[in-house]
């Protein structure tokens, strides 16, 4: 059985120029639950004037339904976003810093270091509090200012976190510049170092056009869980040339005419993609947008 977390409505949405209405949020939630999405990272817990779509983060949780069966997740990079988070009735603190000095001082003015340091705490006090907490290490699989990011630095940062109180992992190819032998390989690392029963998930970008073929990479390697985003929306806005992230339906296709159960109902995914194309009133990336289900 294949997890998704779904990610548009945070990742998807952060670095659109339109901003989507708390309303419209509200219902691509709604509609994601509706077609059997379970885990969706709906908010972001930061600073507003820096990421003008994500302001309305505890407006959007108060009128999101209440069901023991959908986990909701908020991001967090620091403190302040912490205490924002506390505040509200959020499942699951996805707690992110990037791998790589170069990006994390861009994104977070902080170096590797620093971040996980203030971040061990946040981890601490999320988990103290009731809070689920997933650790999401940014450039795990490069860094579009370093370039290469030496693995021992990935698997250090993943130690503290679960240390720290993490029960998930998260490995995000922040901007697509993963390959297919490289998923397998850092996969492999991680599963060896932290044992099999590490709860390991994939978040890729398809920038350059590997967003699917890297998810099957990481589930021929034994990852179970993959983050995706509705009709292929994303970016990042600290990331230059940072395209969409891999495409919720385009993945459950793949998985579906692999024999793969995802339990949800790909004919819905796609309706919601398409209606998605008329929140954003542009073409969207998803190639089953284009295509139609065989």
């Amino acid at each position: 059985m294949i997890e998704i977390c779904e990610v548009g409505p945070r990742d998807g949405l952060q670095n659109e120029c339109k901003i989507v209405p708390t309303a419209q949020k509200v219902e691509l939630i709604n509609k994601l639950i509706e077609a059997g999405i379970r885990n969706i990272e709906a908010v972001s817990f930061v600073n507003p004037k820096v990421v003008p779509p994500m302001a309305d983060a505890e407006e959007v949780l108060k009128s999101l339904p209440k069901r023991d069966d959908v986990r909701f997740g908020g991001l967090v990079l620091s403190r302040s976003g912490l205490e924002r988070a506390l505040k509200t009735n959020v499942d699951f603190l996805h707690v992110v810093t990037t791998t790589s000095d170069s990006f994390n001082l861009r994104n977070a003015k902080r170096t590797v270091d620093q971040a996980v340091g203030e971040l061990s705490l946040v981890i601490n006090e999320g988990t103290a509090s009731g809070k689920g907490v997933a650790g999401v290490l940014g450039t795990a699989f490069g860094c579009p200012f370093e370039g290469e990011v030496p693995l021992e630095n990935v698997l250090k940062v993943a130690e503290k976190f679960l240390e720290a109180g993490c029960t998930e992992i998260t490995l995000a190819d922040t901007t697509g510049m993963a390959n297919p032998n490289q998923v397998q390989e850092v996969v492999n690392s991680f599963l060896d170092t932290f044992g099999k029963d590490l709860s390991l998930g994939l978040h890729f970008h398809n920038t350059r056009g590997l967003g699917l073929a890297n998810v099957l990479a990481g589930y021929q390697a034994g990852v179970r869980r993959f983050d995706s985003s509705i009709a292929g929306l994303g970016g990042c806005p600290f990331a230059p040339k940072a395209v969409g992230n891999v495409c919720t339906e385009d993945m459950i296709n793949m998985f579906h005419g692999m024999g793969i159960d995802t339990d949800t109902d790909l004919a819905s995914i796609l309706e919601t993609a398409k209606w998605m194309e008329t929140v954003m009133e542009r073409p969207l990336d998803g190639m089953l947008l284009k295509a139609g289900i065989a």
